[in-house]
């Protein structure tokens, strides 16, 4: 796994030339890029959002559309829709921009529920269907989705299933004194995400992807990811509705990619320790008094993590 690792860290150095000081959210999103997952960030205006997703797609020599989510954004906008051919006499699919490899939902949670529910069958099945007939989308395939939890005014809530889709949720925070002086050197120099040039080609995100399918997971180790996810579903007066068994599958998908970015060709509970806030946080409902008492889910996975012991002995390995 040490090539992997290497091509790993070309990607995270790629992306931090213009996201600087955020170190662990940019291997994040690059785990979920290498998992074949979705990414969902979300955080006040102005820390960089946009800014990973871009610099994101630009580290990768694949093909990327942006799509600005509004209002009056309709379904057919973003995955296409039957148009008929004068010449040909015929109806034929145009594609929309969700067909390509890297799709960046910007600001997603301004769109419709209608709107918002065009991406589902696409983010779980990697397919459109339009008038009977599935079309499916290149690979890798991945929707990068920003969304503002502060200013909720035109906004709508994302639905549950579709978060679920996301195999990530990141919140960028506040940069640090010495990474926002880098930030205003960057800016004053002309360092932009405009200036970055891909280190990975689309079919090596494929083929890399596919190789951390053979990072070894012990027995107990699964069964620690299992209870993990179980435990988020018997906390009472606080979680409503815990992570699903896609919950599951998403950290250990995970889980892997992490252990191959450390050149292991084994994970270890540390790997689901570093990872998991960030798969099931946002796949927690929480009850109405745990809001009102302003509960964070990600306090809650924490608390899961300190309750469930770890396994002390990976057999297997």
């Amino acid at each position: 796994m040490a090539e992997f690792a290497a091509v790993f860290r070309d990607v995270v150095t790629n992306v931090e030339k213009v996201i600087r000081g955020k170190r662990d959210v940019v291997e994040l999103a690059t785990v979920c890029l290498f998992a074949e997952g979705h990414l969902l960030v979300e955080d006040v205006p102005g820390l960089g959002k946009t800014s990973l997703a871009r610099s994101l797609a630009a580290s990768v020599n694949a093909g990327c559309q942006r799509i600005q989510f509004t209002p009056d954004l309709l379904p057919a906008d973003i995955t296409g829709t039957m148009v008929y051919n004068q010449r040909t006499q015929e109806f034929g699919f145009r594609a929309g921009p969700v067909f390509t490899n890297i799709v960046i939902g910007d600001e997603i949670n301004r769109a419709s529920p209608k709107t918002q529910s065009a991406l589902l069958e696409v983010m779980e099945e990697g397919r459109v269907t339009s008038d009977g007939t599935s079309y499916p989308v290149p690979q890798p395939f991945m929707v990068v989705a920003t969304q503002n939890p502060i200013d909720m005014d035109g906004t709508y809530s994302l639905p549950e299933a579709q978060l679920d889709r996301f195999l990530m949720r990141l919140r960028m925070g506040y940069p640090s004194l010495d990474a926002e002086l880098e930030i205003l050197e960057g800016r004053q120099v002309g360092r932009a995400v405009d200036d970055l040039q891909p280190v990975i080609r689309a079919e090596d995100v494929v083929a890399r992807s596919a190789q951390t399918l053979a990072v070894h997971v012990a027995p107990n180790l699964r069964r620690y990811l299992v209870q993990l996810v179980a435990a988020s579903r018997t906390i009472p007066d606080i979680v409503r509705l815990g992570a699903s068994p896609r919950g599951s599958i998403a950290l250990l998908r995970a889980v892997q990619v992490r252990a191959a970015a450390h050149g292991r060709v084994f994970a270890t509970p540390d790997d689901a320790k570093a990872v998991a806030g960030a798969v099931l946080a946002h796949r927690l409902v929480l009850s109405p008094e745990a809001e009102l008492r302003r509960v964070v889910a990600e306090d809650v996975v924490d608390e899961i993590l300190q309750s469930v012991p770890s396994p002390r002995r990976l057999l297997g390995i």
